[in-house]
């Protein structure tokens, strides 16, 4: 394989939303979620974990209301007590489409939606 032409790994996620929504959506990610601040301007929140993982919520012209597709695509967000997580945003108002509960490959998995309807899952691992 060429090494200079070889794709690497997913570094970042981005999620458009319209400029009418953006600030709900944002609220969400950064204080219910509360998910690591890297940049915080209009129209623009990204957020960044230690090994440089990022995700952006944008604002985009060709975006316009909810997500009419919620299964489209899935966030996956990692946790070690997936019942103390699903309770802290619980407590945030955080309500769930699918409680904790494992998986027949020996992890557990929650989700929820986010204000635009796009589906979030918190994710612990197997042991």
């Amino acid at each position: 394989m060429d090494e200079r032409t070889a794709l690497g790994g997913i570094n970042g996620i981005l999620l458009w939303t319209e400029a009418d929504r953006f600030d709900e959506l944002a609220a969400f990610y950064r204080d219910v979620l509360r998910l690591p601040v890297r940049t915080d301007r209009p129209g623009h929140l990204a957020f960044e974990w230690p090994d440089g993982m990022r995700l952006t919520l944008g604002v985009h012209e060709l975006v316009h209301g909810r997500s009419t597709e919620a299964h489209r695509i899935m966030l996956n967000l990692g946790v070690t007590d997936i019942v103390a997580a699903a309770a802290a945003l619980r407590d945030r108002g955080v309500r769930f489409v699918r409680e904790p509960s494992p998986e027949p490959w020996g992890g557990w998995i929650a989700t929820f939606a986010d204000p635009d309807g796009n589906l979030v899952q918190l994710l612990q691992p197997a042991p």
